[in-house]
């Protein structure tokens, strides 16, 4: 794993991207070690590009990555770095 670009703060998760989850047998590890180490998943290039500046000015970061099923789930790290959420874009 690559070193992690910014702290996570207290990592939580609602109950909606939890049941994703479960439902498709994946771990929500697998996807905060995808976006502490940069790798910002199914967003655009302009986001993609919001993300790398907002890394360095301490701004609200925001991944997306699609499950096995396709199921669509948001991992956002707050501006203050003070906590990191997964969730499902129906819960934001």
């Amino acid at each position: 794993m690559r070193q992690p670009r910014f702290p996570l703060g207290q990592v939580v998760a609602t109950p909606g991207a939890l049941t994703a989850l479960e439902k498709v047998g994946e771990s929500p590890a697998t996807f905060i070690r995808r976006h502490v180490s940069g790798d910002w998943g199914e967003v655009d290039e302009h986001d993609r590009r919001e993300n790398e500046l907002s890394v360095h000015r301490g701004i609200r970061l925001l991944s997306a990555y699609n499950l096995s099923d396709g199921t669509r789930i948001w991992i956002i790290t707050e501006a203050d770095r003070s906590s990191t959420t997964l969730l499902l874009p129906s819960e934001y």
